[in-house]
C-alpha cells in the first residue's frame, strides 16, 4: 500500500494516506473537515466538466487532508476520492481495464446486508428492519396455513429462521412453508437451504426450499412456481433499486444528455411491479436506503453520497470509539461500504445499480403500480425500539414516517421500511 497519493501512473486500487509532511497539522478536525468536503465537490464539478488537470489538483490536496486511520470525515473522503479518481480513468477503458481486470466495481449485495453478520448488535440497523419485517410477516399470515415468501435477494439466514420460528408458534400452529430466495450467489443459496431445512426440521415444520440463481432483471413468474392457495409474500432487502439500472443517455465521457423526467418511470420497474401485482401478493415489504443516489448530474448525487454516508461513517467511528467494534473489523466494514459509494460515483448506465431513491419517492412508484400501503404493526416499532435502546445512548432511532417507518442515526434517516398491499 502506498504511503502517498501516486504521481506517476494512476492506481485506483490505493488508500490515500497522509504524507509525513502533512499540511493538515495546520487545520483543526471541523476546519479540515470543511476543507475535505469543498475539496471533494470541487474536485465533483471539474470531473464533470472534464477538466482534468484541475481534477489532479483537488485529489492530490484531498491525498494530503484524508487518511484511513483519521477520523470518520477523512476517512470517509478517501472513499469518495477513490470513487472520483475511478470515474477519471474509465473515461479511457483499456487503462482502467488493465488496472481492473479482475475486480467489476458493481456490487452484487448491498453492503449492510454483509455488514449485518459481524456487526449485528452494535450496528443495529438490519437487526432493528428484521423485526419489523418477522413482526409484520408472521401477523399478517397468523391464519394462513400455506404460506409462500419470496425473498428477493437478501438471503440472510438470521432473518429467515427468526420467521419460521414466529411462524411456528402462531395460533393454527406450525403451517406449511415454502421460502423462495432469489440471488447471483450460489454459495448463498446453498448455505441458505441448509440452515433452513435444519430450522424447519427442529420445528417439526413441513417446508420446502426454492433457490433462484437469477437476477432479478431476469426473473420470471414462471421461475417463481407460486400454487393455487399460497398465501403469498414479497420481501426486497436493500435489492429493488437494482431494477432502475438505465442507460441514462450518456456519451463515453459520462455527460448526461439531459434531465431525468420524474414522471417517464423506468420501464424495467414498472414491468416489474406489474408481475408481483399479477400474482396477487398478500404483502409486499420494502426495506430501502433513505437517500436519492439515482440522479443524473454527478455533483448533485455526489452532495446526496457524502450527507448520507457521513452518517453512516459517523455511527461507525462512534461504535469504535465505544469499543463494540476491533479496528479490523471497522476497515472491513468501511471497505463493503466503500465499494457501494464507488459504484455510485464512478459508475454510470446499466453498470451503476446502486441507484437508491426515498420512501416518497418508492410510495409514488408503487401506488402507480396500484399497491396501498399498510401501517406496519405497532408491536412491531415497539419492539424495534426496544432493539436500538439496548445498543445504549449511541444515537440511534426509530420514526414513523408515512408510508412507513425509518430507522436513523440521530436525525439522519438510513433506512426506510414499508409494507404494501394490493
Amino acid at each position: 500500500m502506498s504511503s502517498s497519493f501516486p504521481s506517476m501512473k494512476p492506481d485506483v486500487t490505493l488508500s490515500l494516506t497522509i504524507p509525513s509532511s502533512n499540511p493538515s497539522h495546520s487545520f483543526k478536525p471541523e476546519e479540515r473537515s470543511v476543507k475535505l468536503i469543498q475539496l471533494l465537490l470541487t474536485c465533483a464539478n471539474h470531473v464533470t466538466s472534464g477538466n482534468i488537470h484541475r481534477a489532479d489538483t483537488c485529489l492530490r490536496r484531498i491525498s494530503q487532508l484524508a487518511s484511513v486511520t483519521g477520523d470518520s470525515m477523512q476517512r470517509l473522503a478517501v472513499r469518495f476520492a477513490v470513487a472520483l479518481a475511478n470515474r477519471i480513468i474509465r473515461r479511457w477503458p483499456g487503462v482502467y481495464k488493465a488496472l481492473n481486470h479482475s475486480e467489476p466495481i458493481s456490487p452484487n449485495l448491498g453492503w449492510a446486508r454483509e455488514a449485518h453478520s459481524m456487526f449485528s448488535k452494535s450496528f443495529p440497523y438490519m437487526t432493528c428492519s428484521y423485526v419489523v419485517l418477522t413482526q409484520t410477516l408472521s401477523k399478517a399470515m397468523s391464519w394462513d396455513r400455506v404460506i409462500h415468501i419470496i425473498d428477493m435477494g437478501s438471503g440472510d439466514p438470521q432473518l429467515w429462521a427468526q420467521l419460521l420460528t414466529k411462524l411456528c408458534h402462531g395460533p393454527m400452529g406450525p403451517p406449511e412453508v415454502k421460502i423462495t430466495c432469489v440471488s447471483i450467489n450460489k454459495k448463498l443459496l446453498d448455505d441458505l437451504g441448509i440452515i433452513l431445512m435444519k430450522e424447519a426440521k427442529s420445528l417439526d415444520m413441513i417446508f420446502q426450499y426454492n433457490p433462484l440463481n437469477v437476477t432479478l432483471m431476469d426473473l420470471t413468474k414462471d421461475m417463481l412456481d407460486i400454487r393455487p392457495g399460497e398465501a403469498l409474500a414479497f420481501v426486497s432487502i436493500l435489492n429493488l433499486h437494482v431494477l432502475l439500472a438505465d442507460d441514462d443517455h450518456v456519451d463515453m465521457h459520462f455527460k448526461v444528455n439531459g434531465d431525468k423526467d420524474p414522471t417517464n418511470e423506468n420501464k424495467k420497474i414498472s414491468e416489474f411491479l406489474s408481475m408481483l401485482r399479477s400474482m396477487s401478493p398478500k404483502l409486499v415489504l420494502l426495506i430501502e436506503q433513505e437517500s436519492d443516489h439515482n440522479l443524473t448530474s454527478l455533483v448533485d448525487g455526489f452532495v446526496e453520497g457524502l450527507h448520507y454516508y457521513s452518517a453512516v461513517f459517523d455511527s461507525i467511528d462512534t461504535i469504535f470509539n465505544i469499543g463494540e467494534i476491533s479496528g479490523e473489523d471497522r476497515v472491513r466494514l468501511e471497505d463493503v461500504v466503500g465499494k457501494e459509494i464507488l459504484n455510485i460515483v464512478a459508475c454510470e448506465g446499466l453498470e451503476r445499480v446502486e441507484r437508491h431513491e426515498r420512501i416518497a419517492r418508492w410510495a409514488v412508484r408503487l401506488s402507480r403500480a396500484r399497491f396501498k400501503p399498510v401501517n406496519l404493526w405497532l408491536g412491531a416499532m415497539e419492539e424495534a425500539q426496544q432493539v436500538i435502546e439496548g445498543c445504549g445512548p449511541v444515537g440511534y432511532k426509530v420514526v414513523t414516517h408515512r408510508p412507513g417507518l425509518m430507522i436513523c442515526w440521530h436525525d439522519r434517516p438510513i433506512y426506510s421500511i414499508s409494507a404494501w398491499i394490493i
